[in-house]
């Protein structure tokens, strides 16, 4: 039988917790890093921001 992920109970919580898949490690890649770095980056380079950017990046939901 293949090894999989498992659900796992866990008292006192709504959600279930799947473990970890085989092969696999809780520590980022160099490319997760940087790409999580330039997504939450606001002043990063201008050739990669679009027009409205800006204003979107400022305006607020109605609901908050």
């Amino acid at each position: 039988m293949a090894e999989r992920q498992r659900i796992e109970r866990v008292p006192g919580r709504r959600r279930a917790k799947l473990t970890p898949a085989p092969g696999t490690t809780a520590e980022p890649t160099p490319a997760d890093e940087t790409a999580h770095a330039a997504a939450s980056d606001p002043g990063g380079p201008a050739a990669a921001s679009g027009p409205n950017d800006e204003r979107m990046r400022r305006d607020v939901p109605p609901h908050y």
